[in-house]
């Protein structure tokens, strides 16, 4: 026991007797310099309490202003500023206190300046070795063990990482690559900016680096896949920083290496919201997300809580998703009013229980059915957790007077092929025509594919490169719109707080990607050769599928809105009275399990759906960037 007690306290004691010998030469040097040095040793005095009452007085202050709770390990700016406090108040506590002892007798005034000074440096100096000879013997390991680093970008966010690989005792940054030619010769930390990322391949083969390391956490969707592309022709491994806005929504952590994601690639430029008005239609306020398990409706569950909603309730029919995600959000969100339900939106009873028990005043409807093959063959299924499910939900809300509800919808809605598309597209058809009628307002909001959903292509082709191929491609020219799920959850509480009721909104998509291109880069990022350490293989056209998804049909003449990447879609009449009449009667054939007289209702309501799901062509697709110039003029 006194062996542990003295080990824990000889380390702090001998740091205390080493500052108090240093105030000790800082005050005799201070007379000695203020003398000269020459004539010093016949005019230096020093009276009998005057050394005790200096060394009395400044280890007070050490104590009083907590010098000692720092570590010399450790020892950065703020301890040095500490270390400067310290000295000067010292200074100043022991002027009166030596004329109150003697009148200063002997103690020039300038010694009371030139002490501090030298208290600093003495106090300071041997910190600051003391780190860098413990950091040079934590990076003791042989210089040819550490792996060879070169960092892409030469900015504030690559000097945070080579400090932080420096001190992660793996790595060796051996050079920058920067675009930015007037840093060309220029160090950092004593490392040197090599080049450009045109000249990265012969760059790193010179600085004979093992690995590559890209921070640039604000660079735009362009510059990323720039720097990938780069990357990848010097066939070495390379990994990257988290982009800016997953750091800020506390996704990742700042200086984290990871893995470059499809989504770091594909990801487009940060979308600019207007979080005023977004926070107006949320904050305080009693929201209900259905199927808030899912991909999108996770993600909404999470901005709206990150809104300060006053109540969400989260309704989910899968009981694993629904615990996943109210587990998450109490865990973030503690301080948050949350319900869990779990109940299927079908149950006309259980949508009842949950609106008068939540009373809301928001609905985000994000419960669907979603995958296109396996719904071919599930029309009632289909039918039922997509338009009937939407109809309880909706009708509910016209009941409880709820301010506004937002259906999830997709671009599989415009010109249907597919039984999910014409499913969505009736969906939107009774919301639209309720908008008509109620207080409630409704609105729409369309988009592509997400990337990283349940499901989704992207999870299948990374499962299938881990198990080294074959990757699965339908057909060589396929495309289709992504974004990330953020960013569609952002557009979709944007878009909420745009509508007025009525109203079907498109999201920009960006540009469409070949399916093909997306399973080549995704191998590449795994660090192998597409059709030759990972084959592709094209399966052919599944029932349902489109090779390119249009975001509006050709008859709903859409405008821009005051949002850059939210557009607005004219939407088409529909009879009040045949909807409703035709909804009833497909409720019938789905409660007795007639899909001919389902087929024959849906007939009704989409005339031109053809039950035979042909592919349809680009034929009748406008470009959204061409939409978008004609709305603008």
């Amino acid at each position: 026991m006194l062996h542990k007690l003295t080990a824990a306290i000889h380390p702090r004691m001998a740091v205390v007797l080493h500052d108090l010998i240093m105030v000790l030469a800082a005050w005799v040097l201070a007379k000695y310099l203020r003398y000269d040095m020459v004539h010093a040793a016949s005019q230096v005095g020093f009276a009998t309490l005057e050394l005790p009452v200096v060394v009395v007085i400044q280890g007070c202050v050490f104590a009083w202003l907590g010098l000692y709770k720092g570590l010399w390990r450790f020892a950065s700016l703020p301890d040095l500023w500490n270390i400067a406090r310290v000295a000067v108040i010292g200074a100043v506590g022991i002027y009166p206190a030596l004329f109150l002892y003697n009148r200063l007798e002997g103690v020039p005034r300038s010694v009371l300046v030139i002490y501090p000074v030298l208290l600093i440096i003495l106090l300071g100096v041997p910190r600051l070795v003391y780190r860098y000879w413990k950091d040079s013997r934590l990076n003791a390991p042989r210089r040819s063990a550490l792996r060879r680093v070169v960092v892409i970008g030469a900015g504030p966010a690559g000097e945070g990482l080579m400090r932080d690989l420096h001190r992660a005792c793996q790595y060796r940054v051996v050079g920058f690559v920067d675009d930015d030619r007037s840093l060309r010769g220029t160090h950092i930390r004593g490392v040197p900016v090599l080049g450009t990322l045109e000249q990265l391949p012969a760059l790193a083969h010179n600085a004979a680096a093992d690995m590559l390391l890209i921070a640039l956490p604000a660079a735009t969707a362009a510059e990323m896949r720039h720097a990938v592309v780069s990357c990848e022709r010097t066939e070495l491994p390379f990994r990257t920083m988290p982009r800016l806005e997953d750091v800020i929504a506390g996704r990742a952590q700042r200086h984290e290496i990871k893995e470059v994601a499809i989504e770091d690639v594909l990801g487009r430029d940060v979308v600019e919201l207007d979080w005023t008005t977004i926070r107006e239609g949320i904050t305080g306020r009693r929201v209900i997300v259905t199927g808030g398990g899912g991909s999108i409706g996770s993600e909404l569950c999470r901005q709206v809580a990150r809104l300060g909603a006053g109540t969400l309730t989260v309704v989910d029919a899968s009981e694993y998703s629904l615990h996943r995600i109210e587990r998450e959000l109490r865990q973030s969100f503690p301080e948050l009013k949350l319900h869990g339900v779990l109940a299927n939106c079908r149950d006309k009873a259980a949508m009842q229980h949950v609106f008068a028990e939540a009373r809301p005043q928001v609905v985000f409807h994000a419960a669907a059915y979603k995958h296109v093959p396996l719904l071919e063959g599930q029309l009632r299924e289909a039918f039922g957790n997509n338009v009937l499910a939407t109809r309880i939900v909706a009708d509910m809300a016209v009941r409880h007077k709820v301010d506004n509800f937002l259906l999830i919808s997709t671009d599989k809605a415009v010109n249907p092929t597919s039984v999910m598309g014409a499913c969505k597209r009736i969906a939107e058809m009774y919301c639209q025509n309720l908008a008509q009628r109620a207080s409630t307002r409704f609105v729409t909001v369309r988009f592509g594919n997400v990337l990283d959903s349940a499901g989704s292509v992207v999870p299948l082709f990374r499962e299938q490169i881990r198990r080294g191929g074959p990757v699965t491609v339908t057909h060589p020219d396929m495309s289709r719109y992504f974004m990330t799920i953020p960013e569609a959850c952002q557009l979709i509480l944007q878009a909420s707080a745009l509508g007025t009721g009525g109203e079907i909104f498109a999201l920009d998509m960006g540009e469409p990607i070949r399916i093909r291109d997306l399973a080549e880069q995704m191998i590449r990022l795994a660090g192998k050769r597409p059709g030759v350490d990972v084959p592709i293989v094209y399966t052919g056209l599944r029932p349902g599928e489109k090779l390119f998804e249009e975001l509006f049909h050709p008859q709903e003449n859409y405008s821009a809105t005051v949002h850059a990447k939210i557009y607005l879609a004219q939407s088409r009449s529909v009879s009040l009275e045949l909807l409703g009449a035709t909804l009833d009667k497909a409720t019938t054939a789905v409660t007795g399990f007639d899909e001919n007289s389902l087929r024959s209702q849906v007939s009704l309501l989409l005339p031109a759906f053809s039950w035979a799901g042909g592919n349809k062509s680009a034929d009748n697709v406008v470009p959204l960037r061409q939409h978008n110039n004609e709305g603008a003029a």
